[in-house]
């Protein structure tokens, strides 16, 4: 066979390889992500003297922000319990976890949240304001009561012990919670039951450590007026990262999905070059 050099300017693009009938829907899910960052990032196109908001925006965007800080512990406590019960206590799960169980448990982890963060508000709207720059990308509660001049002391101290009881809940109950795990993991020496829970514990717990340290750094840096700008990228990577990873982290937990991929990105790749190889014909001598 004689070899060919081709120096074409044209070169072909192999870009993802996704299945023919799936390629609208990732199109639609790709310019749907697309244009909310175009809209979400037009913001910063804009001088700082009109990057403005209302007040009562402002309100409510900080209460849509502390509620989805909330909740994501509030939530994987549930979790941390639903996993309790059906490792420890597999016998008694569907008499434990019943449908008005589950209510109960939905209901905590939405409801508690709402009234401490529409408290944690309020005490911030009572506020007579002398100030009006949100010192941070996106509105949150410390941003709005340090626009006061009056005393904060009473959102300081309400503040704080919200935080810390948070913390000291979510992480007593995990703690609790997997440590009875492991407690039933190593009497039972039984490996298949050892792997589904590791499998099943690890990911939670990932999860959980990314919510939990992207969350209290910016608590943290709050009271480190110096480190500001530190403290407007933690929030950003608070909003960003843990709901980025979350599918990734527990979807790769289920066989299909990882068996999905690994036919959708790895065993493709081989099909060129089998191909190539089943037509190339050994070249029979006259």
């Amino acid at each position: 066979m004689e070899n060919y050099t081709y120096n074409s300017p044209m070169l072909q693009l192999e870009g993802l390889k996704v299945a023919d009938y799936s390629v609208r829907l990732v199109f639609f899910m790709f310019l749907f992500s697309y244009i909310i960052f175009m809209i979400m990032n037009l913001d910063i196109l804009l001088p700082p003297s009109e990057r403005l908001i209302s007040y009562y925006e402002c309100v409510v965007q900080a209460f849509t922000t502390h509620m989805f800080g909330t909740t994501s512990h509030t939530v994987l406590m549930v979790m941390a319990f639903d996993r309790y019960v059906a490792i420890c206590r597999p016998l008694s799960y569907s008499t434990i976890m019943t449908n008005r169980m589950i209510v109960k448990l939905i209901a905590l982890s939405w409801g508690v949240p709402f009234v401490l963060v529409g408290i944690l508000l309020g005490l911030t709207v009572r506020l007579n304001r002398c100030r009006t720059l949100i010192a941070n990308p996106f509105c949150d509660n410390a941003s709005l009561f340090k626009l006061s001049c009056e005393s904060v002391i009473i959102n300081n101290i309400y503040g704080l012990t919200f935080t810390v009881l948070l913390y000291v809940a979510s992480i007593g109950c995990i703690i609790l919670t997997y440590g009875s795990i492991t407690a039933v993991c190593l009497a039972t020496k039984n490996k298949s039951l050892n792997s589904k829970a590791f499998k099943t514990c690890s990911t939670h717990l990932v999860v959980y450590l990314i919510m939990s340290l992207s969350g209290f750094t910016i608590v943290v840096l709050h009271r480190f007026p110096q480190y500001s700008d530190y403290r407007k990228l933690s929030a950003i990577l608070f909003v960003i990262v843990p709901g980025s990873l979350n599918p990734i982290i527990y979807g790769l937990q289920s066989k299909e999905i990882r068996n999905f991929l690994y036919e959708l990105f790895i065993s493709r790749k081989c099909f060129p070059s089998c191909e190539s190889k089943s037509l190339i014909k050994p070249v029979q001598k006259a």
